[in-house]
């Protein structure tokens, strides 16, 4: 099996350091995302037990009736809020679902004025009023979170510490909540369902929460692929389509999967928590001109944030 380097970092020698420990966790993360485009964050803001919490919540949630989840479905929402039943996305280019049921989460806008086309209103879960206060409280630790990496990114970038801010700040950012359910007979399935096939991620960046279980794998540069594991209570940060086109490839979209467990455990479930970090829909991804030389043409076209994941929504098979 392949075997990559995934760093593990620590983001308080970014947020509280000195000059010399923010300037090589930029270069350390940077460095990374260069090469694999994934690393595991400790000290990030979660604590184990808010952690906890929200899978107890999340497991709650997906074990409702099924009657009751789908009246917090809502297709015209296109999955960007509320629940999203079995068989609905799949990874672009593929023509089977992804074997998974998820919640979403969006943003709550403070302090400007915006549209409900943009940002519907959350989905109140009435039946748990605890699902509803966790997933917020979250959502709002890891925005914090990506912010200050997004601040890492900058600076090895060549840009100011704050460009990525009044982008995300308000930003269409994701917080999803993913049940891969078990699968009681295994030979009923397509022999090429699998729990999440192979994907890049579409946003700048993902921050996940520790899974419940294993299965996560990314794709190395020899084509083979090498399974993560966060340690304990840390979060795995990986690149996504938008910062990848936004740096002309210089940082790395790593296509990644989630594979189907050994025959035994099938019946199991997996949880996941990713949160997406989004920009503002009018953000630019056009590629930064410090990425562009003759040795690094430019290879994306011109599109904001907003036309990017509208393209992407309907290759995932959530907006038709």
């Amino acid at each position: 099996m392949a075997d990559i380097n995934i760093p593990r970092l620590d983001l308080l020698q970014y947020t509280e350091g000195n000059d010399a420990q923010r300037k090589q966790f930029s270069q350390d993360i940077g460095k990374a995302f260069n090469e694999t485009g994934f690393v595991t964050i400790a000290n990030h803001g979660l604590s184990q037990s808010l952690i906890d919490e929200l899978y107890k919540v999340v497991k709650d949630f997906f074990d409702l009736p099924e009657d009751i989840k789908n009246a917090y479905q809502f297709p015209e929402l296109a999955g960007q809020r509320g629940y999203t039943s079995k068989g609905k996305e799949k990874a672009k280019d593929a023509s089977t679902p992804d074997l998974k049921e998820f919640w979403q989460r969006g943003q709550t806008i403070v302090g400007e004025e915006y549209s409900k086309t943009d940002f519907p209103d959350n989905i109140v879960v009435s039946e748990l009023p605890r699902f509803n206060e966790i997933t917020a409280e979250v959502y709002r630790k890891l925005e914090d979170a990506g912010r200050n990496i997004l601040q890492a990114i900058a600076v090895y970038l060549n840009l100011d510490e704050d460009y990525f801010e009044s982008f995300v700040i308000n930003g269409n950012s994701i917080l999803r909540a993913i049940h891969y359910f078990p699968i009681e007979n295994p030979d009923a399935i397509s022999p090429d369902a699998v729990r999440a096939g192979a994907h890049e991620d579409i946003n700048l960046i993902t921050l996940l929460i520790g899974a419940s279980a294993d299965g996560l794998e990314v794709l190395t540069k020899d084509n083979e692929w090498f399974p993560i594991k966060a340690k304990g209570e840390d979060i795995v940060v990986n690149v996504g389509d938008m910062l990848q086109r936004l740096t002309n490839n210089k940082l790395k979209s790593t296509t990644h999967r989630v594979v189907n467990p050994p025959r035994e455990l099938m019946k199991t479930s997996r949880y996941s928590v990713p949160f997406f970090l989004h920009p503002k829909s009018s953000m630019s991804l056009a590629s930064l001109d410090a990425t562009i030389s003759d040795e690094y043409p430019k290879l994306y076209e011109d599109y904001t944030a907003g036309q990017y994941l509208d393209e992407r929504l309907r290759e995932i098979g959530l907006k038709m």
